[in-house]
């Protein structure tokens, strides 16, 4: 398929706001797609290289290069050049670097120059993210959405179950399950705005700590041991001590979700910036873990043995780690049976998990599956505060004590079509370590900079507490936040994590 076909549908979805034409345009053109071009065609419209970023910034982008007079690049030649763009390393890598993408460049006509640009520096910006793409995938192979749905939250994929469906139709759908060491999408919660509205939401449930911490799932093989983090990463040589707890227990074969947590000397957790760091970190891990040691809490079972246990109820589930977890390394929680009777319990439970440093309570239903990658209602969150995770579109340079930093931070929100509302900016809540650590990644992501507010590709999500909303013309979706300010980043979040428009309206009275 040439990258015209691509490029022109990207702009046609654009220019359409109807989710179900969007999914049409798609439909149509996945479908036209060989077998062996489908998962790219998937993952270009769905504004994603499979290589990751290929190290090229937006100067290197910005560059002229004469266009071709005709189409005729394909997308296989493309995902050649971005291997090749993404090996590059060494002694004249930079020149090496500016060659292939000159040569790639000047194989696309004008608009294809136009696609690739926004696809290498992570801008498509036409609407056609995953859910969008999989109701066009769904249509295109004749598959139920609900089936595709299902395989790509267990496979982690959905260029790669697209690829399958799209040349085997609905069977199959049947060989993607949960296996051990192939990492799943993690459930999601919902938000409650009390203990006493979950409990009234939910019914019977289960009230958990809500760890500071960062999401881990654990797969264990016999003695094969693998940590991936929410976004699907594997980190196990980074968490030697999770690796050790995993093989110490009695089972030999399971999957495991649940957080990783700091403690400082007193025995209260430390900030989740500091658990994050230890974490990202690759170099000296010995070190780093002597530092800053941390523990695994467990909250579910994905799988035991050969059993998988996705769609067991939360009582059921929980019993099942119960026998494979000891105590100490599971989350704390309260089993609420009766919640007009245990309201109180509950409520106490609430008030001692703060005193004890974590960020609030999960409430769950005891009659709910696990609903792999999915944020529905039978997960609930209830924290102290308004709190909103947003992606940062921009930041403006310091001054004062502040100069040669970025710092005031432009916030959006996931808007309908696709792209971001802004919802307002601070620079409340940094710490100068914050401040250090932003300005280093908001330069990674930067697209321009115009010596005051650096723009930025839409990648870093940031959790943000606020007081409320108020009515505002200046920003798209009509609304800004009160007294905005940053608790952390989120550097374990993708952008389509982040919440949409939609919630924030449905969080707080607009003043």
């Amino acid at each position: 398929m040439l990258l015209a076909e691509v490029a022109r549908v990207s702009r046609e979805v654009a220019q359409t706001s109807a989710r179900s034409r969007k999914s049409a345009l798609l439909a149509e053109v996945f479908a036209a797609a060989a077998p062996g071009e489908a998962a790219l065609v998937i993952s270009y419209l769905a504004g994603r290289l499979p290589q990751g970023r290929p190290g090229v910034g937006w100067r290197a982008l910005g560059r002229e290069v004469e266009p071709a007079a005709a189409p005729t690049l394909t997308v296989r030649a493309v995902d050649e050049a971005v291997t090749a763009l993404a090996a590059v390393a060494g002694p004249g890598s930079q020149a090496e670097r500016r060659r292939v993408l000159d040569a790639l460049l000047g194989a696309a006509t004008g608009d294809e120059q136009a696609f690739l640009r926004s696809l290498l520096s992570g801008e498509v910006r036409q609407g056609a993210l995953d859910a969008v793409a999989l109701d066009g995938v769904a249509a295109a192979a004749g598959v139920p959405a609900a089936g595709l749905r299902r395989a790509v939250m267990l496979d982690g994929s959905l260029p790669r179950v697209a690829a399958a469906v799209l040349a085997g139709g609905a069977a199959a759908l049947g060989g993607f399950t949960l296996r051990v060491g192939q990492p799943v999408q993690p459930m999601l919660a919902g938000t409650a705005a009390s203990v006493g509205e979950a409990l009234e939401t939910l019914g019977p449930c289960a009230v958990e700590e809500k760890l500071d911490g960062v999401r881990v799932q654990v797969h264990r093989d016999g003695d094969d041991v693998r940590v991936y983090t929410r976004s699907l990463d594997e980190i196990t040589g980074r968490l030697p001590e999770v690796a050790e707890l995993a093989r110490s227990l009695p089972g030999e074969r399971f999957v495991l979700d649940g957080e990783v947590i700091g403690r400082a000397p007193d025995g209260r957790p430390v900030p989740f910036q500091e658990v994050a760091s230890r974490v990202g970190s690759r170099t000296d891990v010995a070190a780093a873990r002597q530092t800053l040691p941390l523990e695994a809490r467990f909250f579910d079972v994905l799988a035991s043995g050969d059993e998988v246990l996705l769609d067991l109820p939360v009582r059921e589930r929980h019993a099942a780690l119960a026998a494979l977890v000891p105590e100490t390394a599971r989350v704390r929680r309260l089993v609420v049976d009766d919640p007009a009777a245990q309201a109180a319990e509950a409520e106490k439970f609430w008030r001692e998990t703060l005193l004890r440093g974590h960020e609030g309570v999960m409430v769950k239903g005891l009659d709910s599956a696990y609903a792999a990658g999915r944020r529905g209602r039978n997960w609930l969150k209830v924290k102290p505060v308004h709190t909103l995770d947003l992606v940062v579109l921009a930041a403006e340079w310091g001054h004062g004590r502040r100069t040669g930093l970025l710092s005031n931070l432009h916030l959006g929100a996931r808007a309908a079509d696709g792209g971001y509302a802004m919802l307002g900016k601070t620079f409340k809540g940094l710490t100068d370590e914050m401040l250090r650590w932003q300005t280093g990644a908001l330069g990674e992501l930067a697209v321009s900079d115009d010596g005051f507010t650096v723009r930025v590709r839409p990648e870093l999500v940031v959790e943000i507490a606020y007081d409320g909303l108020q009515r505002s013309p200046r920003y798209p979706a009509g609304v800004a936040l009160r007294f905005a300010r940053v608790l952390r980043h989120r550097p374990d979040k993708t952008a389509e994590q982040a919440d949409t428009v939609e919630t924030v309206l449905g969080q707080g009275t607009v003043e």
